[in-house]
């Protein structure tokens, strides 16, 4: 078996496009919530969401190959292009037939979608693009980071919701590690911050309706938080095995040791009220890579700051881990970034990556009252140094799907 290890990450956020001012922000208790301006919202339930700044695609691609893309690839292939540079991976110096990309989208481009149909009732059928359906589908991202690069191995485009990043990274991993490729591209990336995105989740009383700072919005494991935040972004990561990583003296962020994928098997959009998928993933995860839950320095929780699914996390953490549970951090990103979605697992990742590296554990910003059944270790408000050797990071999605990675300081 292969020793798989990470030697590069990209990421666009809310909170900074490159991973020193994402993970400088995520230090600084610094949200990424703001209120959406691009389109009206009056109409809407909410009116904030975790948008992407200052992302220029055509500036990065040019303007034809920029138009070709929806907003989801454009993030996917900025955050592969990045994480590739931050690897020191030379392409020329790859076997490509051994080089795969594992990147999905929980809803793909659906923005494109909705702008076709819009100039199909306005303009007529022949003024509809030839390029809605690829720009439209959510492997795209991962096809169009295998164009660009010339990976010729294994292409997925894992869709299990919002655990899709982790999917892709657990996916990855395994592959490698049984000695199927060399290199491979793995993460999330998502853009559904639409109309009609917003009006469906709203009117499931899923987002939050916080109408006041939008910094305050996103709150998990707070007794007063209403919901989640939609957001926007992609997460990306170089995975090798370790006798690649070597061999061309590349620097090593962090091993991956375990992955966990399970379903609740319960309901189509509610956790699992006993947080039971959760608990065997993460076991799963554990048993994979050798560790006892007392050897776990942190917990990169998903907790998108709804009601039922960050106290059924918590249960599941508690079942699992018994009276460590109390010892153990448990962060949650998602005040700051609010719910990426597909992109949600590789932006956790990049974040427990320097975790490893730096010792220090962000906050969970947003906490005023504690909800009493949510009474663990959250990191209130202020990031924690605190050496990092083990960590593992949930991801959970729609359809009860669960997915959970354990990532270990690197040892020769």
């Amino acid at each position: 078996m292969e020793r798989v290890v990470i030697t590069g990450a990209g990421l666009v956020s809310p909170i900074g496009n490159k991973v020193s001012t994402f993970w400088n922000a995520m230090l600084q208790g610094k949200s990424g919530i703001s209120r959406i301006d691009s389109w009206d919202t009056s109409q809407m339930k909410t009116h904030i969401a975790g948008v992407v700044r200052d992302f220029d695609a055509e500036g990065r691609f040019g303007k034809k190959e920029a138009r070709r893309m929806d907003r989801f690839c454009q993030f996917a292939l900025a955050a592969a292009e990045d994480a590739i540079s931050d690897a020191g991976l030379s392409l020329e110096q790859v076997d490509m037939e051994r080089m795969g990309v594992y990147v999905g989208s929980g809803i793909g481009g659906i923005s494109t979608l909705m702008e076709q149909e819009e100039l199909l009732r306005s303009r007529g059928a022949s003024r509809v693009s030839p390029l809605l359906v690829p720009m439209m589908i959510s492997n795209m991202a991962a096809a169009m980071i295998s164009i660009h690069t010339g990976a010729q191995g294994p292409t997925l485009s894992p869709v299990t919701a919002c655990s899709i990043g982790n999917t892709a990274i657990g996916e990855a991993f395994r592959l490698i590690r049984s000695g199927g490729a060399d290199v491979i591209i793995a993460g999330g990336a998502e853009a559904a911050i639409t109309e009609i995105s917003m009006a469906s989740f709203g009117n499931a009383t899923a987002l939050s309706t916080w109408d006041g700072d939008p910094a305050l919005a996103s709150r998990p494991f707070d007794a007063g938080r209403d919901g989640f935040v939609m957001a926007e972004g992609a997460g990306i990561l170089v995975l090798e095995s370790l006798s690649h990583a070597l061999g061309r003296g590349a620097r090593i962020y962090a091993e991956v040791t375990g992955y966990g994928a399970t379903s609740d098997a319960y309901h189509v959009v509610a956790s699992h009220p006993e947080g039971r998928g959760a608990y065997l993933a993460m076991k799963l995860a554990l048993k994979e890579a050798g560790v006892e839950p007392a050897q776990v320095d942190v917990i990169s929780a998903h907790a998108t700051s709804t009601q039922v699914g960050d106290r059924s996390e918590m249960e599941a953490i508690k079942r699992l881990f018994g009276e460590e549970a109390y010892r153990v951090p448990v962060t949650a990103n998602k005040s700051m970034l609010g719910h990426m979605f597909g992109a949600a697992g590789g932006a956790q990742a990049i974040a427990m990556l320097q975790m490893i590296q730096e010792g220090k554990i962000p906050p969970t910003i947003n906490q005023h009252v504690l909800d009493p059944g949510c009474d663990l270790d959250v990191v209130p408000n202020e990031a924690r140094e605190k050496n990092v050797n083990i960590g593992i990071s949930n991801s959970f999605g729609f359809g009860g799907h669960n997915a959970v990675i354990v990532f270990q300081k690197f040892e020769p």
